[in-house]
């Protein structure tokens, strides 16, 4: 037998007892029923709300509804910003005329 081998190395690789359980599939028929409901206007940000946040979603979907969100944020605060600079450039060119 040779000596200083641990028979029981575990080599980093997590016991097989202990996986974490993956979420289920999501179907085609849910992803339809999901952007089905995406594109009412007022409920579509209702349900991206409760997905993302509301902890009963699949992890998959939670994510996704995050993401739009995120998507959502960073397309409005362009649209400020470029909001600002247009009408920012109108007025001192209006104000330059006088």
């Amino acid at each position: 037998m040779e000596p200083n081998v641990n028979q029981n190395q575990n080599l980093g690789y997590p016991a097989p007892g202990y996986q974490q359980q993956a979420a289920p599939v999501i179907s085609v028929k849910d992803w339809m029923l999901t952007i089905l409901l995406l594109i009412i206007p007022v409920v579509n940000l209702i349900m991206l709300f409760v997905w993302a946040f509301g902890g009963g979603a699949n992890p998959s979907k939670a994510n996704y509804a995050k993401a739009s969100l995120l998507w959502a944020l960073i397309g409005i605060v362009i649209y400020i910003v470029f909001f600002v600079l247009i009408f920012g450039a109108f007025f001192a060119s209006v104000n330059g005329m006088k």
